[in-house]
């Protein structure tokens, strides 16, 4: 941790010394001669920051006394970090090398009321391998960039939990039941990503009520912000140019069990979707089942898979699936998947998997990789 501080330390201590570097014509040598002792009036306060206005993220009004405030972030800010080392290579793949891959995570969160929260996530990573990319555990791939993954405000009305932002997914207000940890992202959302798990593609509204007796409903759309021809003209959102998804959950939460219904429609495909949980004394049981409704077709899907919460000193996991959703008439193809989670101390967990992924018309694929999580 302490190089990590070194490391964020050195570019600002650069950057201050950086505008006294001054070239020797534009000093006054004759008027500093002229200072004496009795000039100078340098107490341990001479360096106290005496604005408040100097505050990278602010908020709650209220709860803070800004008048007080030295910089930094206000008390109601917090600020989370994730980072992900991917070691791994897929064997049948196109290119079986061992690879690298990283991303990193960045939460930020305050609240006005301290019932509201303000988020935003940044993303950066270098995904674009077999094993990190799209067909394995699909790492962030911004090319090294900085990326705002997502930016929302939660707020609540009567009894609701409502939610607006960019960028974000409409099931982020979903409760869910699905209790696997997957180790590809084929295993995400327990086979019901396009359905429990919708996403959003664009500016996004959802509401979210919890009923008593563990019953809830939520919803929400989600709508790309289409630009016009000209450079920099929004023609606006909700239009008949752009992709507007649409979407609804029930879920019912026990202690030992849950169940979810969601479905969901993004203009091209309709889907159905459930899952569900059940936990035994030993192990918990997951699975999902979605169907789409392209219009010209029916599609479906499904998943199952086990999570032992106790083995060692970690916790293992084992599932399968389809690929994605199939109609009758195509071939299904499935991914088989193992891992086990080792966690090393309070911020660091070690994760070695495999899993094996059929290919229509090619060999399968067998991935094996080692990832190593860092929360702080």
């Amino acid at each position: 941790m302490k190089l990590f501080q070194q490391l964020l330390v050195a570019p600002a201590a650069l950057g201050l010394l950086a505008p006294l570097t001054v070239s020797a014509s534009e000093i006054n040598l004759d008027a500093i001669s002229n200072y004496s002792e009795g000039n100078l009036e340098i107490d341990a306060n001479s360096f106290n920051q005496k604005s408040s206005n100097n505050i990278l993220l602010s908020g709650g009004e209220g709860l803070v006394d800004t008048a007080d405030f030295t910089g930094g972030f206000s008390e109601t800010t917090t600020a989370s970090f994730g980072v992900d080392f991917l070691v791994g290579a897929v064997d049948g793949a196109s290119n079986e090398k061992t690879t690298f891959d990283y991303q990193m995570g960045i939460g930020l969160e305050t609240s006005f009321t301290g019932e509201d929260s303000l988020s935003a996530t940044i993303d950066i990573g270098n995904a674009s391998s077999e094993i990190g990319g799209t067909d394995g555990l699909n790492f962030d791939g911004t090319s090294d960039a900085l990326k705002l993954d997502g930016l929302t405000y939660t707020f609540p009305v009567g009894g609701a939990t409502v939610m607006v932002g960019d960028n974000t997914d409409i099931s982020a207000v979903y409760t869910g039941a699905c209790a696997y940890s997957s180790f590809t992202d084929y295993m995400g959302n327990c086979g019901t990503g396009n359905s429990v798990g919708v996403g959003g593609n664009g500016v996004t509204a959802a509401m979210s009520y919890a009923f008593d007796g563990g019953f809830s409903l939520a919803g929400g759309i989600s709508s790309t912000q289409i630009t016009d021809a000209t450079p920099g003209v929004v023609t606006g959102i909700l239009t008949e140019e752009g992709t507007d998804t649409f979407g609804i959950e029930a879920a019912y939460t026990a202690d030992s069990y849950g169940v979810s219904v969601a479905y969901s429609d993004n203009e091209s495909s309709t889907f159905w979707g459930i899952n569900g949980t059940y936990a035994f004394d030993f192990a918990t049981l997951s699975a999902g089942v979605e169907s789409e409704d392209t219009g010209s077709a029916t599609k479906e899907g499904y998943f199952l898979g086990l999570s032992f919460p106790e083995v060692g000193a970690g916790s293992f996991d084992i599932g399968m699936g389809t690929t994605g959703n199939f109609a009758d008439s195509e071939t299904e193809t499935y991914i088989y998947e193992a891992s086990y989670a080792y966690p090393i101390n309070d911020g660091m967990t070690i994760t070695p998997g495999i899993y094996m992924r059929e290919v229509d018309g090619a060999d399968d694929q067998t991935g094996f990789a080692v990832k190593t999580s860092f929360s702080f």
